[in-house]
């Protein structure tokens, strides 16, 4: 069942709050975006961040493209947005304290601990990620009580889920070059990327463990462990 935008405004930290005209129009650019994820073979998953009704940031998947598991749709607005704070002389605290993001899927444990760090209030997104979320679906990073890692962030679920489970549906049904194994090999010649997807959940739950990282999949299981070679930082 699709969840529909309050017809009231459905506010956030900081004062933030969104309409259901703004969560219409800005979801559906973020699903234009993860339609252009699935056309270039990347998960299909699009997303926007709104300062003063302005996009400030806008992403989409990029991991297959550039080899780098790190760039999911929600790193690559953070990105943009800085830039656009550094172009406009803005202070970024102050910027992301007061911006939305809308994103058609999810955030997984990675991204919605960037979010928490960049302090964005609010979250509106589609459909659940059940094996990777952040929010709620498998480790809630959002509301979470965890000290000195930013601040918790209110989520508006379920806008248009259908359509974006749809759209991980197509992407899994077609062939998909960049398969598993190439997957792996991203993460295993990717320190960031270690350190953000593998030490996150660890730090944030204060759990880091005291031997050989262990490459954690988050699944409906909660998790499925691969054993990975001792690196240094």
């Amino acid at each position: 069942m699709e969840a529909k935008a309050a017809s009231t405004p459905a506010t956030g930290g900081a004062g933030c709050s969104v309409t259901a005209e703004e969560t219409e129009k800005w979801m559906e650019e973020a699903m234009q975006m993860a339609k252009e994820a699935l056309e270039n073979t990347e998960v299909p998953v699009g997303c926007l961040m709104v300062y003063n009704n302005e996009v400030v940031g806008k992403g989409r998947n990029e991991v297959n493209q550039t080899k780098n598991a790190t760039r999911h749709a929600e790193m690559v607005a953070i990105d943009q947005a800085l830039d656009w704070c550094h172009q406009s002389g803005k202070s970024p605290s102050e910027v992301f304290e007061h911006t939305v993001l809308y994103v058609t899927v999810e955030p997984c444990i990675m991204c919605a601990a960037a979010l928490r760090l960049m302090k964005i209030p609010l979250v509106v997104y589609g459909c659940q990620n059940e094996r990777f979320g952040g929010c709620g679906s498998v480790l809630n990073i959002a509301s979470a009580d965890l000290p000195n890692t930013g601040r918790p962030f209110q989520c508006i679920p379920g806008y248009r889920a259908e359509e974006a489970v749809e759209m991980l549906k197509t992407f899994y049904k077609q062939e998909n070059p960049n398969d598993l194994k190439d997957y792996w090999k991203y993460l295993e010649d990717s320190r960031l990327a270690y350190l953000m997807m593998i030490c996150t959940p660890y730090l944030l739950m204060e759990q880091l463990p005291q031997k050989p990282l262990d490459l954690i999949s988050f699944s409906k299981n909660k998790c499925i462990t691969r054993n990975t070679r001792r690196f240094s930082v």
